[in-house]
């Protein structure tokens, strides 16, 4: 898969599309009574590239980041998101992203959407990508949940409504449905990853997060690369909501020949 060089794709950015009036509201849709949001890019590059974002909670809060916001649309990269809540993963949950996902494609975007999940939008991106790598172009993440061992079970009673199970099946049960445990088939189709993350984040430790699933993936030659953020925790710092690797990244992704619906 051949990319563009990212200088020329940041020159395609700030030059080429300029003059483009930005979307100031999301185009909505509703499936099965739940909400969906895309920002249309005003002039979609080829292939109709979209990042999907979560979680989407009432709207997507990326679009609050100027960094991000403005580079993927006027890089004609779309962003859209489909609010189911506080769900974490499971089956019947990522089956609903699923319905969304095939909306997305039958309304012409691209087949293989790239995947930005903030905390614990990582969560449910990443239960969605293992159920799906041949439909996943990359995985990007912002301090994201990987292991639903760690964060997700300092409240485990939205985690059992989600997986609409008795706590002991769930236990017994977990790494059936946890990412860092089903890293199998985004190995095979060499998804690539790109995280930020900070060392010192309490709220979704690194070692138990980004850092796991960097040692597994890598473990099985999957393609990851991970900038680590010395003293930062889970915050809205600039180092994660201005990252111009993580743009330049997307970029790439996006640029790649293979995203024709």
């Amino acid at each position: 898969m051949r990319t563009l060089p990212v200088l020329a794709l940041l020159l395609l950015t700030s030059v080429a599309y300029a003059e483009v009036d930005l979307p100031k509201q999301a185009e909505t849709f509703e499936i099965d009574g739940q909400r969906a949001f895309v920002f249309a890019a005003p002039r979609p590059a080829e292939g109709k590239p979209w990042v999907w974002y979560a979680p989407t909670l009432k709207g997507v809060s990326l679009v609050q980041r100027k960094l991000y916001f403005e580079g993927f649309l006027r890089a004609g990269i779309s962003i859209a998101g489909f609010d189911l809540g506080e769900v974490r993963g499971a089956p019947g949950s990522t089956a609903k992203f699923h319905a969304f996902y095939e909306e997305m494609v039958r309304r012409g975007w691209s087949s293989k959407p790239i995947l930005l999940g903030q905390s614990r939008g990582g969560l449910m991106l990443l239960a969605w990508a293992m159920r799906h790598p041949e439909q996943t172009r990359a995985f990007v993440g912002i301090y994201p949940v990987c292991n639903l061992n760690s964060w997700p079970m300092k409240n485990v009673p939205v985690v059992l409504a989600d997986y609409n199970l008795p706590e002991d099946e769930f236990r017994d049960r977990i790494a059936e449905f946890n990412p860092v445990d089903n890293l199998n088939e985004l190995q095979k189709h060499k998804v690539p990853m790109f995280i930020v993350h900070g060392d010192s984040d309490a709220v979704v430790p690194y070692e138990e997060n980004t850092g796991l699933l960097k040692e597994r993936y890598e473990s099985g030659g999957g393609p990851i690369t991970v900038k680590l953020i010395p003293g930062e925790g889970h915050n809205y710092s600039q180092e994660f909501f201005e990252c111009r690797e993580l743009l330049e990244f997307v970029l790439r992704q996006a640029a790649t020949r293979d995203q024709k619906p």
